[in-house]
């Protein structure tokens, strides 16, 4: 395995399987016996999903996205050279760029089975931003490896070097060794109070530096953290939103089938109404023809017994 090869694998995973997939190539390192790749592996930090966002598009659109740096660099020189006409047609093409390129990314991240909030494609956008007004952030989201999204401030009319909110790790401070009570300075230390003073502001300044550093690198995190926890939120909303919606429309679907059965029910009952009307009235009718029936059929019996009787033969046998 190669780091740069197992980067590229991971950063292109979706974010929720980022850590387990980490683990699987650390595992794989450890047993081929390259302690030295399995820590590298293990150091990567998992991306958040607007930089994974970024990461997919790169991959998808990386033709458009050195089209987006590339342009960056002709707005520069526009501004340097103060082409105002081409500095505002070129601006037009910025604003249109980057709102394709947000849809796109909206559309290769729906494609992986993730729907991009409007606070995600928001830093999208903001990272998209950054790398056309920054050569850094541009070759570092061409990196395809972005673990945070990043923003810029100063774009404007492209007035100045736009800054990357990006905090470095706190740096290193070598302090000397404070020397026991008691004890003469060493030659060349300084024995002046003025040196001293010197000595002592210059600790106190680097240990604020030090804090403020390190302050800021947590509030970072505590901010990424913040930050991912509000995408994922968002993201629930929006999911619980649609199966709301959808379960409406479907609520109203069934709705409408209820009361068209209903009205078929109200009919059917009205036509079996109607029909039990005409059954009895029917019934009544095959009484009194029943009876007319057995009436007609007693006299034709009875006329007929008294023809026989009166139209017999010789050897007093009715006639039939």
């Amino acid at each position: 395995m190669d780091l740069d090869d197992v980067a590229d694998e991971l950063y292109e995973v979706v974010p929720e399987e980022f850590v387990s997939a980490r683990t699987a190539r650390q595992d794989e390192a450890k047993a081929a016996g390259d302690k030295a790749l399995a820590k590298a592996i293990g150091a990567l930090p998992k991306p958040s999903t607007p930089a994974w966002v970024c990461n997919l598009l790169v991959r998808a659109h990386r033709d458009e996205i050195e089209g987006l740096v590339d342009l960056g660099n002709l707005l520069r020189e526009a501004q340097h050279n103060l082409a105002g006409a081409e500095l505002k047609a070129l601006d037009v093409q910025r604003r249109q760029l980057l709102t394709a390129l947000t849809r796109q990314a909206r559309a290769v991240a729906y494609e992986r089975g993730h729907s991009v909030s409007t606070a995600v494609a928001t830093q999208v956008e903001e990272t998209l931003r950054a790398a056309m007004a920054d050569p850094d952030a541009g070759e570092a989201l061409l990196s395809g490896r972005l673990t945070s999204p990043m923003s810029y401030s100063g774009m404007g009319e492209l007035t100045g070097r736009p800054k990357l909110r990006l905090v470095p790790p706190p740096e290193k401070t070598e302090r000397a060794p404070a020397r026991k009570p008691g004890t003469k300075p060493a030659k060349g230390e300084g024995d002046s109070a003025a040196d001293r003073r010197l000595r002592e502001q210059e600790e106190r300044r680097r240990a604020a530096e030090e804090k403020r550093r390190r302050e800021l690198a947590a509030a970072q995190e505590a901010a990424e953290a913040a930050t991912a926890t509000a995408e994922e939120a968002e993201a629930a909303l929006d999911e619980h939103r649609r199966a709301a919606e959808e379960l409406a429309a479907r609520r109203g679907e069934l709705q409408a089938r209820v009361e068209e059965l209903a009205d078929q029910l109200a009919e059917a009952e009205r036509e079996v109404a109607e029909a039990a009307t005409a059954l009895k009235r029917e019934e009544r009718r095959v009484a009194a023809a029943e009876r007319e029936a057995a009436d007609a059929a007693e006299a034709r019996d009875s006329a007929l017994a008294r023809v026989s009787r009166l139209d017999g033969t010789d050897d007093g046998e009715p006639v039939r």
